[in-house]
């Protein structure tokens, strides 16, 4: 699984128009599975994001976690972190699971981490809008399979 986490002031995913998942001060979370994704990758990733401290402490030091700030997660399923790039100009998203891997571990990704943390999420395989503030900036890129 490879998650591309962003600290947001706020952040917001619309499908049709229609606002489907909002959050205040926390985490945004692209999230790309793999069709060799299991609920290991799941558990890395969770304890990762939910305790890596990316959030200023009193004296602006990056050593709080989203936890710590009581802040919320926004997730996105996103099969483009998947692309390769290495031949032409067109990705091959061949690595990316298919509906019947991905859809599972999605909503199983989203249950673990909201039992963590309040979460709000986008509607898988669905053309979303999203919308954020990046706070920092500070965007950062998780890899299950290289535990990076």
């Amino acid at each position: 699984m490879r998650a591309l986490i962003q600290r947001v002031s706020r952040a917001s995913v619309s499908v049709n128009n229609e606002i489907v998942g909002a959050i205040d001060q926390g985490l945004m979370v692209l999230l790309g599975i793999a069709h060799d994704d299991s609920t290991n990758d799941i558990d890395w990733l969770v304890g990762k994001i939910t305790n890596m401290r990316i959030f200023s402490d009193e004296e602006g030091k990056m050593n709080l976690s989203v936890q710590d700030v009581k802040g919320q997660i926004l997730v996105v399923s996103q099969f483009t972190l998947h692309a390769s790039t290495k031949k032409g100009n067109r990705p091959s998203f061949i690595e990316a699971a298919r509906p019947e891997i991905a859809i599972p571990l999605y909503e199983k990704f989203k249950t673990e981490l909201g039992k963590i943390v309040p979460i709000a999420s986008g509607e898988f395989g669905a053309d979303m809008k999203v919308s954020l503030i990046n706070d920092g900036p500070v965007t950062i890129w998780l890899d299950s399979q290289n535990k990076e």
